[in-house]
């Protein structure tokens, strides 16, 4: 998933910033409410159209799927409150809660997880998302126009009773079955609403620990209030949190050092001035910043000229000295500590192979540039780089870097966060910085999104062995988790050796966090927080 934000950018940001406070409160409720500062606004809460980080962590507590991830993306029990698996792993049937309600009063059934994905995959929805349910039952058909959403493999027996038929074995299943895609939607909310359906909190319902008040589509603040109607309301234990945009870090730390947040995201600078403080703690992040080349635009179809620009980039200079805050350089598209190989537990981006562009080669990088402007027959080249606001630093080094390129003019254009993925998604760039932050813990959640059809390949990179690859990875060797593993190696090595896009970093974040604040779930994948169990001591 795309992170759209202000402070880093959806190039070069890290993910959702929180900042939990017990700012003006009065006496009696500090261990009720929270008050969180973020950089991240909402766009929509639409779970088929939303692409962004923010808007998932808000999903993931004013909904909830048929599971629940917990602590380590551990799968819990959550609207199916239990589950089988067939011998072939092909058939997967939940028995959902009948206690279970929307914050409408209305039941949360069966019926409502199979309208919510057909509405995702259905065409006229034009969901980025709809890739995900690939491997379900003529989920790709559907997607192609070549079978009635109807005919997707999901069904309902009643209303609480799902049966889910998979075309093939999905070793990760039941960890897509926690990310809000997958969670069900109201059909009479969305019929009532029509087009403006989740663009404000009053066109939305819910059924999670929390419900969404005070957003009207386009202001900076707006509150999680606790669910009555939701079935495990015992566990929930704040009344209220309430989220403010904050665009600037040093206000949120100022704020931080007089007591009113318990909770506040650092930048680089702050973190590197802030030393190795006891309230500091450092928390990774399952992504990856990198640079997306338009492939439409034949000077960037030329491999020498993608090489000669991944080359001439200091990542560790970037990670460590530009980016900070926990970013680290792993020469890998896919995150470092997302996944460890079956066969000996090596990590992900320990099993792969970096090619030589993506080693700092300045000498190299310039010969290859002069030989591939040579090839399309340029002398020169000036193109724009699109990055969002707030990543300024990330921006001028990435210009001065590339600048280094003889006969290269690079001028920038930071644009805001929400801006930047409709341009993104549309094509409408010709150099930018991009993000992938991992929907689940496992590789294919970053390698999928570079085959060939893929709505999230923005760069527009095709290559036939890569696609075969990656459908064997999640068809033919699903049931066999080694050569499984190798398929994704060998898929990411052909990706970087090609220079499908021009990694940078995966980055991390820099807390300083009170030692008031209890119970938030934090995971590096999916929808970051969990807040169903947190409170202030």
């Amino acid at each position: 998933m795309h992170l759209s934000r202000g402070v880093a950018a959806l190039a070069g940001v890290a993910s959702i910033a929180l900042i939990l406070a017990g700012c003006g409160q009065k006496s009696g409720e500090a261990n009720k409410t929270i008050k969180t500062s973020t950089d991240s606004e909402l766009t929509t809460v639409d779970p088929s159209k939303t692409t962004a980080v923010g808007t998932f962590n808000v999903l993931n507590n004013v909904d909830e799927g048929l599971v629940r991830l917990g602590k380590d993306s551990k799968v819990e029990p959550g609207i199916a409150k239990s589950w089988t698996v067939s011998k072939d792993g092909k058939t997967y049937t939940y028995n959902l809660r009948k206690g279970a309600k929307w914050s409408n009063s209305d039941p949360v059934t069966a019926k409502d997880f199979v309208y919510s994905w057909q509405r995702t995959l259905n065409p006229k929805t034009a969901s980025q998302y709809g890739y995900l349910f690939s491997g379900i039952k003529n989920a790709d058909k559907i997607q192609n126009k070549k079978a009635k959403v109807s005919s997707l493999g999901i069904k309902a027996d009643g209303n609480y009773k799902l049966t889910v038929t998979l075309e093939q074995r999905i070793p990760y299943f039941n960890l897509l079955m926690g990310f809000p895609v997958f969670f069900p939607q109201d059909s009479k909310t969305v019929n009532k609403y029509g087009n403006d359906y989740g663009t404000s909190a009053k066109t939305q319902v819910y059924n999670g620990p929390f419900t969404l008040t005070g957003w009207t589509g386009t202001n900076n603040q707006w509150t999680l209030k606790k669910n009555t109607n939701y079935w495990d309301k015992k566990a929930v234990k704040l009344d209220n949190i309430k989220f403010s945009v904050q665009a600037d870090p040093s206000t949120s730390l100022n704020l931080y050092n007089q007591g009113k947040l318990d909770m506040s995201q650092l930048s680089a600078t702050q973190a590197k001035q802030m030393g190795n403080k006891k309230d500091m703690i450092s928390r990774k992040q399952s992504s990856n910043y990198y640079i997306a080349v338009n492939q439409k635009n034949k000077v960037f179809k030329n491999l020498k000229i993608r090489q000669a620009m991944s080359m001439i980039i200091n990542r560790k200079t970037l990670a460590n000295k530009v980016m900070g805050g926990g970013a680290i350089d792993n020469n890998s598209f896919v995150s470092e500590g997302l996944a460890v190989s079956p066969k000996n537990g090596t990590d992900f981006t320990k099993d792969t192979t970096a090619p030589a562009s993506m080693t700092y080669n300045p000498t190299q990088a310039k010969q290859l540039f002069k030989e591939g402007l040579q090839e399309v027959g340029r002398t020169s080249l000036h193109f724009t780089l699109l990055n969002s606001d707030g990543s300024d630093q990330n921006s001028e080094y990435l210009q001065s870097a590339l600048q280094k390129l003889p006969g290269l003019t690079v001028t920038l254009n930071n644009i805001p966060g929400r801006s930047i993925l409709s341009r993104q998604a549309d094509g409408q760039f010709t150099v930018t910085v991009a993000n992938w932050f991992a929907d689940f813990s496992d590789p294919i959640t970053f390698l999928n999104i570079l085959t060939s059809d893929n709505p999230s390949n923005i760069s527009g990179w095709k290559n036939s062995a890569y696609d075969s690859l990656i459908k064997a990875s999640n068809a033919d060797d699903g049931s066999n988790a080694n050569a499984r593993w190798q398929d994704m190696v060998k898929a990411q090595n052909l990706a970087l050796k090609d220079q499908a896009i021009i990694p940078l970093y995966q980055s991390g974040e820099k807390w300083m966090v009170n030692s008031k604040v209890k119970g938030i779930v934090y995971n590096t994948a999916g929808a970051n927080y969990n807040f169903k169990t947190a409170y202030v001591k």
